[in-house]
């Protein structure tokens, strides 16, 4: 059998001494987001997305953001 990092081990939910039965891996459509405003602007700008919401996903008091973009038509991107 072909060895499996141990990032995928983690992913996957396999136990690290157990062998490598695999589980079925839930992979979620996610919201695109971005970390600051005008590259969430400049993709929308290319993507020919004319009205939309940027919201941030981090609290108000953190330095970092995480910006999510919001189509009112369509909802999350």
């Amino acid at each position: 059998m072909v060895k499996v990092h141990t990032r995928i081990k983690r992913k996957l939910g396999i136990s690290a001494h157990r062998g490598t039965r695999l589980k079925k891996y839930d992979k979620r459509n996610k919201p695109k987001t971005f970390k600051s405003e005008d590259l969430a602007k400049i993709w929308a700008a290319n993507n020919s997305i004319e009205t939309f919401e940027l919201i941030n996903l981090r609290n108000e008091f953190s330095k970092s953001k995480k910006i999510k973009i919001i189509v009112p038509n369509k909802g999350n991107l």
